[in-house]
């Protein structure tokens, strides 16, 4: 009997050993990375390394604006325009900030509920992941009507706007997802062959979260 191509067995050709390299790493690094080299079995491996990509060449986009922030602010004598003064940090911004980091826990410990099948505990984390984000963003939409300063005012106004409001794009991507995922899980049998949609999200959530981090050095503390 002549075996389906979608059944037959991948074999790593490759003259590197790349399982055995993959072994060396973190656990929590390994995750990452297509396990037996890449075999057609492994879909949440493949997923989520291809993922991974996705995220650096988002890194790339964040870099280039944190670095031509970074020269704008170097290289203009007047950054702050006469009476304007720029954004603080505030009790206010550092609430909204705390609750925002504070989700990466949350999401990280609803992913591991769903590793160990306590999905009803799992919903409830991810439900409030997605509502801690949604109250970042509504922070945020507050704070901007409470500035000074707007989108034309000057280089300040321009690059605060850009680079909040590409996150904060960012944070709406992922509550979205967040959403998507919880409606799923209602899905009878939705995690029998895994749950790459999950540990996605989750990976995204927490690279929005790192991003804030650097967005709130250059933007509040500089």
């Amino acid at each position: 009997m002549t075996r389906s191509p979608s059944t037959s067995p991948h074999n790593d050709e490759s003259p590197i050993n790349l399982e055995r390299i993959r072994q060396k790493f973190p656990r929590w690094l390994r995750r990452f990375l297509p396990s037996g080299g890449g075999s057609h079995e492994d879909h949440h491996g493949k997923g989520m390394f291809g993922f991974t990509i996705f995220l650096l060449s988002e890194s790339i986009v964040f870099l280039s604006f944190f670095f031509t922030y970074a020269v704008l602010r170097l290289t203009t004598p007047n950054w702050l325009p006469a009476g304007i003064s720029g954004p603080e940090p505030s009790t206010f911004v550092i609430i909204n900030t705390v609750i925002l980091l504070s989700s990466s826990l949350v999401i990280q410990l609803a992913e591991r509920s769903l590793n160990h099948h306590h999905l009803k505990q799992f919903r409830w984390l991810w439900l409030l992941t997605a509502l801690m984000g949604t109250y970042f963003l509504i922070g945020q939409g507050i704070e901007w009507s409470q500035l000074h300063f707007g989108l034309r005012t000057g280089l300040l106004g321009a690059t605060f706007y850009i680079l909040t409001g590409f996150h904060g794009l960012h944070v709406l991507s992922g509550v979205i997802l967040q959403v998507i995922m919880l409606v799923r899980s209602f899905i009878r049998g939705n995690y029998n062959q895994g749950h790459f949609g999950v540990s996605a999200t989750t990976l995204f959530w927490h690279f929005v979260d790192g991003i804030w981090v650097i967005l709130f050095s250059l933007l509040y503390l500089w």
